[in-house]
């Protein structure tokens, strides 16, 4: 019993050691994902995000054609790099409209005047409130929405070009 005793140091700092490299070999998934894919989007009423362009509310999304809700900020890098491939979707014919997370109106115009306006309507979330009821983990983050107003999709992250035909054939699946 003694002997078992004298290596129960020795065994417990191993189990230690095991579960660390595991941790680092196979990190687990930190992607938050949204747990309101397949629900209704939540209702909100944003004001315009820059002059000259209509705000966002829930009943945008529900005339009957799918569309694309794209969180952005001017500050965020990501958000610039997806630019080109939402001017293809717009070019494509999504109609994309966008919340802007955390920004200041005479911002948002210089980001867009700066990577192009590919949104049709711009709601303003200063306190993050429609980010966090959607679920957003953050930006650039963007989500197919049906018709009648159901979250279809979820996407985390920048758009690369690759991504582009993905969600054109959501979008087109959601009709």
């Amino acid at each position: 019993m003694r002997r078992l005793l004298i290596w129960l140091p020795l065994l417990v700092f191993g189990a230690f050691l095991l579960v660390f490299v595991k941790g680092l070999v196979l990190p687990g998934d930190r992607v938050v994902t949204s747990r309101l894919v397949g629900q209704p989007l939540p209702r909100f009423t944003l004001p315009g995000g820059v002059s000259g362009q209509p705000g966002l509310t829930t009943a945008d999304f529900a005339d009957g054609k799918p569309k694309l809700l794209n969180f952005f900020a001017s500050w965020c890098v990501p958000c610039a790099a997806e630019a080109p491939q939402l001017l293809a979707l717009k070019q494509a014919g999504v109609e994309i409209h966008a919340i802007a997370i955390r920004d200041k109106p005479a911002d948002i115009a210089r980001f867009l005047g700066s990577y192009g306006n590919p949104f049709a309507r711009i709601g303003s979330d200063v306190d993050s409130n429609v980010q966090i009821a959607l679920g957003s983990s953050g930006v650039p983050e963007t989500f197919v929405i049906d018709g009648k107003g159901i979250i279809r999709h979820q996407h985390i992250g920048d758009i690369r070009p690759e991504h582009v035909p993905q969600l054109l054939s959501i979008l087109e699946q959601s009709k």
